[in-house]
C-alpha cells in the first residue's frame, strides 16, 4: 500500500512530528482487562498444547506459521500458494508432510523472515538483520514495475514516502512517513528500545513495536510485513516460546479495513496510543482463540488416522480424506473428487463407494442434483 508520490506537503500533523515523539503514552488501567483476557486465553492454549505431545505441537505450529505467512502477504493484496508455503515451512521445521509442493524464491523469502523473527526471537534486532529480511521479501529488487532500494533505508529520491490509495491523479494520502534524512537517527532509537530492557508489559511492547516501525516506514516497500514480523518477534519473547501456535497476521487480515483505519487514526493523533493498543490486544485475543480451533482440527486429524490406521487406502483416498480433515470448502462431490485426484469419474465413484462401505464417509443430508459426501463422525 506504500507509494512514493511528489505532492505538496499538507499541514497534516503526524505523530512523528509531535514535540514528545517517540515517548509513547497509554492508560495501563484501561488496558488491564484486555491484557488479562489475552493472558488467560494464552494459558488455556498452552495448557492444552502441553498435553498433546511433540508431534501434534509441531503440526499445530506448522498450521499457525503457514497461515501467518499467507495472511501477512494477503494484507498487502498478494496471494501466495498455501501448498507451497506449507511445504517451505514444513521443510524448515523438519515436519514430514509427505510430498512437497514446488516453492519459489519469493515464498522462501517471506517464510525465512517469519521463521527468523520467531525462532530467533531473542537475537538482537539490528539494521543488518532488518535489511536481510527486506532482501528476502524483495528478491527481484522490484516492487511491481518500479526498481526500489533493497536492503537499505529509503532515500526519498522520488519525493516523500506516502501511504496512499485511490486512483492515479486523485490519490488519498493516509500517512506520510518521516523524511529519509531522519532515518538513521530514528532507527537507532527504535532498535536501542527493542534491544533494551522493556519498560512496559510484554504484550504492550509488542503492540508498540509494530506501530513504531510502521510509523518510521524505513524501507521503500515491505514495511507492513516487516512491522508484523517485529510484532511476532516481540510476541514470541512475551510468550517465552520461539514456537508459534497462533497468527496475529491472520486475525489482522480478517479485520483488514479496521486495521488500516486504526493505524491511520493513531498516526494522526497525539502520542497517547491507548486506542491502538486496545485494538491490538483484542485482535491478539481473537488470534489465540482461533488457534484453539486450529489445534482442534490437528487433533481431530490425528484421532482420525489412529482410528483408520490399519485400513488399506489408495493414494487418492488418503489425499481427499486429508483435504476433508483440513476443512474442505463447499460440498465434496464425485466430480470434485475426480478433478482433485486427477482420475476418471468412474474411479472417483469407486473410491467413494469403497469409503462409504467401510463407514469412513457418509452422504450429506443436503439435497440438490449432485450428491455430497462428508466424513462420518468419529466414535468418541
Amino acid at each position: 500500500m506504500s507509494h512514493n508520490l511528489r505532492m505538496k506537503n499538507g499541514n497534516n500533523h503526524y505523530i512523528w512530528q509531535s514535540s514528545d515523539w517517540p515517548n509513547w503514552r497509554f492508560d495501563l488501567a484501561a488496558l488491564a482487562g484486555r491484557m488479562a483476557d489475552v493472558s488467560r486465553a494464552q494459558g488455556l492454549l498452552m495448557g492444552r498444547l502441553a498435553d498433546v505431545g511433540m508431534l501434534h505441537r509441531n503440526q499445530a505450529s506448522l498450521a499457525a506459521l503457514t497461515e501467518d505467512v499467507v495472511r501477512t502477504s494477503e494484507i498487502e493484496g498478494e496471494q501466495l500458494s498455501v501448498e507451497s508455503v506449507r511445504s517451505s515451512v514444513a521443510r524448515r521445521l523438519g515436519v514430514d508432510i509427505g510430498a512437497l509442493a514446488p516453492v519459489d524464491r519469493h515464498i522462501e523469502g517471506v517464510v525465512e523472515m517469519v521463521i527468523d523473527a520467531t525462532a530467533n526471537c531473542y537475537a538482537p534486532l539490528s539494521p543488518e538483520r532488518l535489511c536481510g529480511w527486506h532482501a528476502a521479501l524483495i528478491p527481484t529488487g522490484y516492487s511491481g514495475l518500479s526498481r526500489i532500494k533493497v536492503a537499505a533505508w529509503r532515500d526519498d529520491a522520488s519525493g516523500p514516502m506516502r501511504v496512499v490509495s485511490g486512483p492515479i491523479g486523485q490519490p488519498r494520502v493516509h500517512f506520510e512517513a518521516p523524511p529519509a534524512n531522519r532515518l538513521n537517527a530514528e532507527m537507532t532509537r527504535f532498535l536501542d528500545w527493542i534491544n533494551g530492557t522493556p519498560n512496559a508489559p510484554s504484550l504492550i511492547t509488542a503492540g508498540l513495536g509494530h506501530l513504531w516501525f510502521v510509523t518510521v516506514h524505513p524501507f521503500d516497500d515491505g514495511n507492513g510485513r516487516i512491522a508484523r514480523a517485529i510484532g511476532d518477534l516481540l510476541l514470541a519473547r512475551a510468550d517465552d516460546s520461539p514456537q508459534r501456535f497462533y497468527s496475529l497476521s491472520a486475525q489482522i487480515q480478517r479485520q483488514r479495513d479496521a486495521y488500516y483505519d486504526i493505524l491511520e487514526r493513531t498516526q494522526r493523533r497525539s502520542m497517547d496510543v491507548t486506542e491502538w493498543l486496545a485494538w491490538f490486544l483484542e485482535a491478539l485475543h481473537r488470534a489465540v482463540d482461533q488457534a484453539q480451533v486450529t489445534l482442534g482440527a490437528v487433533l481431530n486429524k490425528a484421532h482420525f488416522w489412529q482410528r483408520w490406521a490399519t485400513m488399506p487406502l489408495n493414494e487418492r483416498q488418503v489425499k481427499l480424506l486429508n483435504k476433508l480433515l483440513e476443512g474442505f470448502e463447499g460440498k465434496l462431490t464425485s466430480s470434485k473428487w475426480a478433478t482433485i485426484a486427477r482420475c476418471s469419474p468412474d474411479t472417483a465413484l469407486r473410491d467413494i463407494n469403497d469409503l462409504l462401505a467401510r463407514g469412513i464417509l457418509r452422504k450429506t443430508d443436503a439435497g440438490g442434483r449432485s450428491t455430497g459426501y462428508e466424513l462420518n463422525d468419529l466414535p468418541g
